[in-house]
């Protein structure tokens, strides 16, 4: 390995040496401004090495990235794709980080634990979306997926070990029934490298009418759907959802919903616009399924929900239907990888992530002093805690799609690149986001009802540190700004996806 494969590596690296720091930090120090201190500040060198690589793309240098805008490293591909979810995964870390401040007094023993196993999440999840090999990408979904777990199961009580035990036990199912997808893709095609498989793919003979050209390849996609649909709490296989948002640490809860599903996405973007493109006149049938179950079970079943983590559970699986709408679009007769569907993904992720950021800030300051989840018990806040309440109304109308906000242009964009696809299916499909987004304002709405109009419980105020205040104004601020200046994240994502458009 030379010295330019390890600059190339090297947010990876200073992102899991960063967790190290802190477990070493911790050994010295249980203050948790210290701890909270150096992970975030920390995250400054991931960051600059990141924007260091993305200038050096968007130079004119005669080598290297600056020359290919891409360059695989055995087993990655550092490219504007894969750089471009390195900042928002980062980013999303850092606020969670912050707004962690005061709630990790809960568990005084294990706050060194619970920041370095962050990080090291997220140094998996940075991994998982350069990965361009069937073998990495298991490793880094492994090394996303079990810190999670472990976090999930922090907190003294029942309801946190059970969430931590069915994130861990279903995510083992999930990846094994992933590895025998990837056992038959390396059977049927000889590779585990994603641009030798859609080779290997284009050119294997077609068994009639049996989709995706023969059934070991559509077994193959059926199981790797299935890690796959997990990892981006998509129905049918959601069942985890609810329990673990209701039990785990809520900045855990946060960073779970945002980060996590970024780089889910992130992965199946990769898999299947470079490995499947072959076969995408079938595989964009499939998706557009899962997007339809996923935001109808997510919407309807959310209706019922008392407690508002659980709610939020429900809500994810339906924004996950939301995305795999703009998964599906690039797959069309009149689109293809150049269209703007990939984009669309992309700018709805980080979208989401700054509104259900803002939400999960809001209730983790909210639920941490009233030592309560249920919705009954928000009642009053806008008397208790003005900012905080306003707030989370703020990110609650955001997540229904209403204007100004982020997630408003979000559909809006993902919604064009459907229909802009000439498709008939996927204009029913669009049909029936919309009305899953009428079907969610119901349950959002409920909540900002209880906060504004029901009287409050008792007159104690609710407040937070300045950290957490900063992280929660961080993130309102992002939302209304990708809502009412859209233009340059919309063009970063234009930029990141032409890789997928190269099939690099």
């Amino acid at each position: 390995m030379t010295a330019y494969d390890l600059y190339l590596i090297s947010p990876h690296l200073a992102l899991a040496a960063l967790a190290l720091v802190v477990i070493v930090v911790d050994l010295f120090t249980r203050r948790t401004a210290w701890l909270v201190g150096v992970s975030f500040v920390g995250l400054a060198a991931p960051a600059a090495l990141s924007a260091l690589q993305v200038a050096e793309i968007s130079g004119s240098g005669s080598g290297g990235l600056a020359a290919e805008g891409s360059v695989v490293l055995y087993t990655l591909s550092i490219d504007r794709f894969s750089l471009f979810f390195n900042f928002l995964i980062l980013a999303a870390t850092g606020l969670v980080v912050l707004v962690s401040h005061d709630y990790v007094q809960r568990m005084p023993r294990l706050q060194g634990e619970f920041f370095a196993l962050m990080l090291l999440s997220a140094t998996g999840m940075m991994l998982l979306v350069a990965a361009s090999e069937l073998i990495t990408i298991y490793i880094a979904l492994e090394l996303t997926t079990l810190p999670l777990a472990a976090m999930a199961a922090f907190l003294p009580n029942g309801r946190s070990g059970e969430a931590g035990m069915k994130f861990l036990i279903i995510g083992a199912v999930s990846s094994a029934v992933m590895l025998y997808g990837m056992a038959l893709i390396y059977g049927f095609t000889g590779s585990t490298r994603l641009d030798e498989i859609a080779i290997a793919l284009a050119g294997a003979p077609s068994s009639g009418f049996v989709p995706f050209g023969g059934l070991a390849v559509l077994l193959a996609v059926s199981l790797l759907l299935v890690g796959f649909g997990f990892k981006m709490s998509a129905a049918p296989f959601q069942m985890w959802v609810p329990d673990v948002y209701e039990g785990a640490p809520t900045p855990m809860v946060a960073f779970l919903s945002v980060a996590s599903k970024a780089a889910a996405f992130a992965l199946v973007m990769r898999v299947f616009y470079i490995g499947f493109e072959s076969l995408e006149g079938d595989w964009w049938i499939l998706l557009a399924g899962l997007a339809a179950l996923s935001m109808t079970i997510g919407n309807l079943v959310a209706i019922a929900q008392r407690n508002i983590k659980r709610l939020f559970g429900y809500s994810t699986i339906a924004h996950a239907g939301y995305i795999l709408v703009g998964v599906a679009a690039v797959a069309t007769t009149s689109g293809g990888a150049d269209s703007f569907g990939p984009s669309s993904v992309l700018f709805y992720l980080a979208a989401y992530t700054a509104a259900n950021l803002t939400a999960f800030f809001a209730i983790v300051c909210i639920g941490n002093r009233i030592e309560s989840d249920e919705i009954a018990d928000y009642g009053g806040m806008i008397r208790r805690s003005p900012f905080l309440a306003i707030a989370l109304a703020f990110a609650l109308i955001a997540l229904i799609g209403v204007p100004p906000t982020s997630i408003f242009i979000a559909k809006i964009y993902i919604f064009a690149a459907a229909i802009n696809t000439g498709e008939s299916l996927m204009t029913w499909l669009v049909i029936i986001a919309v009305v899953n987004s009428v079907v969610s304002a119901y349950y959002y709405l409920r909540i900002i009802k209880v906060m504004f109009l029901q009287p409050a419980i008792n007159s104690q105020r609710v407040g937070a540190s300045w950290p957490v205040n900063v992280a929660l104004g961080i993130a309102a601020l992002s939302m209304l700004w990708l809502g009412v200046a859209p233009g340059t994240l919309l063009a970063a994502a234009e930029r990141a996806v032409t890789v997928l458009a190269g099939g690099s």
